[in-house]
């Protein structure tokens, strides 16, 4: 399935709707997991209103997810995400936004959905989702502790992106279930290199990605407290393109949902 190439109109048809499990043809809605995405649009982001729509659409049909994708809206020192009440039915939150200061009250919500030990995926830029710089506005939120805590790394900027990453798995992550029906091993992706390290100790890194002389962890899992977490600094708009990234960003999810990852 190339993401690239489907139609905006079903983009823009996705995302307004949430990517509700509706339709004929489709899975019953609330039979599959319940799977909230948060997107902001931004020319630093990677194009994720476009491509995680299509992909949560996928999910949909595919497995019977029945997923909603919020895009935020406001300026960066003062953001908000509408609904962001279906957090709190959700049985998984993923994160693909960067640098938005939250309200108390919003930011409230996040905090309480890990504190209840509900699982979390991070992608790409999410390893500063509240790293805001600059003063925000007056009873918003930045959360700079959110990426060492609950991700489990640091964020030092990236490499050039010209050069593509060569992903490799680490020969004692070759079994793991996110792994599975997957063939990423000595992959080229395109988009520059995220800087993490150094990551948690505890992390257990799944992908490893190399340009030049640098070799960073570009997918790992942890525990942030109760809750499962899975995080890939993949997710560069034509990553979307491979089937089987794709199905590793699938199997990612389902893994932090502890349930068997998908055939």
């Amino acid at each position: 399935m190339r993401l690239s190439l489907v139609p905006t109109a079903l983009l823009l048809c996705v995302l307004a709707t949430g990517a509700d499990t509706t339709g004929a043809e489709q899975p019953a809605a609330g039979k599959g997991p319940q799977i909230v995405f948060l997107v902001s649009e931004d020319p630093s982001n990677y194009e994720a209103t476009r491509t995680i729509p299509v992909f949560a659409k996928m999910l949909q049909d595919r497995y019977g997810c029945c997923c909603k994708v919020i895009q935020g809206e406001g300026e960066p020192n003062a953001f908000r995400f509408p609904g962001l009440e279906a957090i709190k039915k959700a049985d998984l939150l993923v994160v693909f936004f960067r640098r938005r200061a939250l309200s108390t009250e919003q930011l409230g919500m996040i905090r309480q959905y890990l504190a209840s030990g509900k699982p979390l995926v991070g992608i790409r830029t999410a390893n500063h989702a509240f790293s805001v710089r600059g003063k925000v506005a007056p009873g918003y939120e930045m959360w700079w502790e959110f990426v060492p805590e609950v991700l489990g790394c640091g964020n030092h900027g990236y490499g050039p992106e010209k050069p593509g990453v060569n992903v490799a798995v680490p020969p004692d992550a070759a079994n793991h279930p996110i792994l599975a029906g997957v063939k990423l091993d000595k992959w080229h992706a395109e988009g520059c290199l995220y800087l993490v390290k150094p990551i948690d100790k505890k992390n257990t890194v799944l992908l490893t990605g190399s340009v030049n002389d640098k070799t960073e962890p570009i997918a790992w899992t942890r525990n942030y407290k109760q809750s499962r977490v899975f995080y890939t600094s993949l997710g560069y708009p034509t990553n979307f393109d491979s089937p089987d990234f794709c199905k590793f960003l699938a199997n990612g999810l389902f893994w932090a949902l502890d349930k068997p990852v998908p055939k």
